[in-house]
């Protein structure tokens, strides 16, 4: 069993008979975490800093060691992506609307999670967002007032102004803004504004609509990923203990009270008893660990032979994500980033970041982009764009331009749902899952508003400058039909899975986890902390609500008084100015308000 310090831990008080087939044995935890991803990370740090307490994570994938530099370097995330060796490679069933295509969905297969291998964009969301979790039956508790303690809790914000009571400054993750000053980037923004819209100085701070630098999750060049900023730090805790590639194949009962797990781990089987088992795997593998464990439909378990140990119909439904695309340019000026994709610059490039923490492959190269809304009718924004400079598919191939960009859009609330749900009892068997995207009107509707305000937002003089045209989807592409069947061809998940263990209170039959104690509905000792208990999926990336969520669970689950609520103004353009309102009109409305940003 692998300890994250280099010496190796050796479980005491083993059965020594595994050559004949039999399970081995683990010393009692106190807790047991499966998955050791972002919300898992930052469970195994809160839950072990009681030293009574003994702590146990347990990760199916690799560690993140220091020598696997395409998890630390920022531009290295297109590498990982699509490996076997650090991603779980999931894929769709045939999705109806998208011409039957599988799509391919990355989840990260090492410690860390999919913070190893995202592409460190950090968004909290629109404080609507949590207004709308609060406004649902016993969620009170979760409005934006009572997670924005968490989210501050957690962060150091570097670039966010130290008098903001809305931004961390002192928490266990570090995030740098931008920088989104090359000449293309500063186009960017003159750009937005030529077509109406604002310039936001913090989009996770009082106003997120419109555009701006982006808060990142790096360091001095480097990823910070939750394994880095939470787990590294405290590894060396007597009481916790982390165990990569340690495949957990069920949950443990005695009754409806979860006792423990099985893993399985150097080719052997292994028990481990606990009082509390929390799951933190994810949205896909979370609903997959409950079903073959009993805990799901019933109709589904029956089918597969598992014993019933709580009915529960939501687990694994409510699926739900981001899909999105790029609109690829190119450009006469010569300031994209397409030439750092040839590769014989690489070594180069490679060298001088092993060397001072900088350069082309120091940095994500999203850099900046925003949130607007489609149209009038919209309450907040619900399309979110990032800007890259440089025109590449997200497996590294490049476009055939010497100089490009492409420009990310996608809607962040499609009324679509799908679901996750085991195929075989066989927990080496991926789980099937659809997203359905596409397959509502609402749905459909908002991805042509999606495209035709890209466009918008691009057709200006500023990028004229730069002589800029439109190559993919290309101008022949302008009809609603269309853009939808270009949507249905190039789309892409923006890897945001949500939802299919949502909270809720006891007497919603969909509801799978107790919004006040994390606790599995029915059971005992067994409890979720990732994507999967989220209600409704946040407008943006999801990274930081997650870690926002597991920051306030850990408190839940160790019967700590929750942080005391802030409550705070936010922009909300239907109630406090006119839509995208130019002059200096908002810019002192805005500063009229404490801790207030523009």
């Amino acid at each position: 069993m692998t300890h994250l310090s280099i010496k190796d831990f050796i479980f005491k008080n083993l059965k020594k008979n595994d050559a004949n087939g039999e399970i081995i044995y683990d010393r009692h935890r106190d807790v047991v975490i499966v998955g050791g991803g972002s919300a898992g990370s930052v469970m195994a740090r809160r839950m072990s800093e009681d030293p009574d307490v003994s702590v146990l994570v347990l990760e199916a994938g690799r560690m993140d060691a220091f020598f696997e530099l395409f998890l630390h370097m920022p531009s290295g995330f297109s590498f990982p992506i699509g490996n076997k060796r650090y991603d779980w490679m999931y894929e769709t069933e045939p999705e109806p609307e998208m011409n039957g295509r599988r799509i391919p969905h990355a989840r990260g297969k090492v410690l860390g999670g999919s913070g190893s291998i995202n592409g460190m964009i950090f968004q909290r969301g629109n404080p609507m967002d949590y207004e709308k979790w609060g406004a649902l039956p016993g969620l009170e508790n979760w409005d934006y007032a009572h997670c924005l303690p968490y989210f501050n809790k957690m962060e150091t914000a570097k670039a966010a102004d130290a008098r903001d009571p809305r931004r961390g400054h002192n928490g266990p993750l570090y995030l740098s803004r931008g920088p989104a000053t090359t000449p293309l980037f500063q186009s960017l923004f003159k750009s937005v504004q030529e077509a109406g819209y604002h310039i936001t100085n913090d989009v996770n701070g009082y106003r997120q609509e419109g555009f701006a630098p982006f808060d990142r999750n790096i360091k001095h060049g480097r990823r910070a990923s939750s394994a880095r900023c939470y787990l590294h730090p405290v590894k060396n805790r007597k009481n916790l203990d982390i165990c990569t590639k340690a495949f957990t194949t069920r949950v443990l009962f005695e009754g409806t009270k979860a006792v423990g797990v099985e893993y399985e781990w150097k080719g052997n089987t292994r028990r481990v008893t606990a009082d509390k088992v929390i799951l933190c795997g994810g949205a896909i593998n979370t609903p997959q660990l409950l079903q073959l464990s009993g805990v799901g439909p019933r109709a589904l378990l029956e089918e597969h032979g598992i014993q019933v140990v709580k009915d529960l119909p939501g687990v694994g439904e409510n699926l739900q994500d981001h899909l999105e695309v790029y609109i690829q340019y190119e450009v006469d000026t010569p300031y994209s980033s397409q030439p750092y994709l040839r590769k014989w610059r690489w070594p180069f490039m490679g060298l001088q970041w092993l060397l001072t923490g900088r350069g082309p492959v120091g940095t994500s190269h999203f850099e900046a982009g925003g949130f607007v809304r489609s149209n009038d009718d919209e309450d907040y924004p619900n399309l979110m764009f990032h800007f890259l400079p440089m025109a590449v598919r997200y497996d590294g191939t490049p476009a055939k331009v010497k100089h490009g960009f492409q420009w990310h859009v996608g809607p962040m609330f499609s009324d679509t749902k799908g679901w996750v749900r085991i195929q075989s009892d066989d927990p080496h068997v991926k789980p099937k899952m659809l997203f359905n995207y596409l397959r509502t009107e609402q749905d459909r509707r908002e991805w042509v508003e999606a495209v035709h305000k890209a466009r918008e937002l691009m057709d200006t003089d500023a990028m004229a400058e730069h002589g800029a045209r439109e190559f993919s989807p290309g101008p022949a592409v302008q009809s609603d039909e269309e853009i939808l069947e270009w949507v249905r061809n190039d789309g892409e998940t923006a890897l945001h899975p949500s939802c299919t263990a949502k909270m809720g209170p006891a007497d919603d039959e969909m509801a799978v986890v107790n919004p006040d104690t994390m606790e599995v509905h029915g059971t005992e000792g067994l409890y979720v902390v990732d994507a999967s208990v989220m209600p409704i999926i946040t407008n943006g990336n999801i990274y930081a609500p997650v870690m926002m969520l597991a920051e306030k669970a850990a408190d839940l689950i160790r019967g700590i008084t929750p942080l005391e609520p802030i409550h705070l103004p936010w922009y909300q353009a239907k109630k406090d100015m006119p839509l995208y309102a130019e002059g200096e009109a908002i810019r002192d409305h805005v500063n009229a308000i404490p801790g207030a940003d523009f």
